[in-house]
């Protein structure tokens, strides 16, 4: 043997040595992979959990609008039914003077326009001068005047909006351009 050269013992203990070290790689390794399979078992668990909550609020949110829409028109019609009661109590009084069919008729009308802007539906009727508002009003026609152009003149149907969205525009004459 040369000087400097390891004899077979000391490759044979080199080498015992590298396989103790792979062997100890190795099971640092497959304790890193189970932990790795475990947290993986894990999130997919939480996966199909969430993907299970994201369905069922989508399922609730889906029965919530079927019920609004629905049911949307029930508070509504709950505040008409007194405006029905007034009506049909009006026409069961057989002998009604005039004075009291206008006095009935007035206090329905109260009743029913109470009962709009309860449920948000706003009259527009806009007054003489106004300036004409496409948005809410209708020209029906223009006629001459001692206005500024494109003036209300007169409102012929009163408008009705519901949440700030026109539901029947104003139908209005405007003053014509001079």
């Amino acid at each position: 043997m040369l000087q400097g050269e390891p004899s077979p013992e000391e490759l044979e203990a080199a080498q015992a040595a590298n396989e103790a070290e792979a062997l100890d790689a190795l099971a640092v390794a497959q304790g890193e992979l189970a932990a790795l399979q475990t947290k993986n078992a894990e999130l997919a668990d939480q996966y199909l959990r969430a993907q299970a909550d994201v369905q069922n609020a989508r399922r609730r949110a889906d029965e919530e609008v079927s019920k609004a829409r629905k049911f949307a028109v029930e508070a509504f019609a709950e505040s008409l039914l007194p405006v029905t009661d007034s009506l049909e109590a009006g026409l069961a009084v057989k002998d009604a003077t005039p004075e009291q069919i206008r006095e009935g008729a007035e206090a329905t009308l109260r009743q029913l326009k109470s009962a709009l802007e309860r449920n948000k539906v706003i009259e527009v009727a806009p007054a003489p001068g106004t300036k004409f508002d496409p948005h809410q009003h209708q020209a029906i026609s223009m006629v001459p005047a001692d206005q500024e152009p494109n003036t209300v003149v007169s409102v012929l149907q009163k408008g009705y909006t519901i949440n700030d969205r026109v539901l029947r525009p104003a139908l209005v004459t405007v003053s014509a351009p001079k």
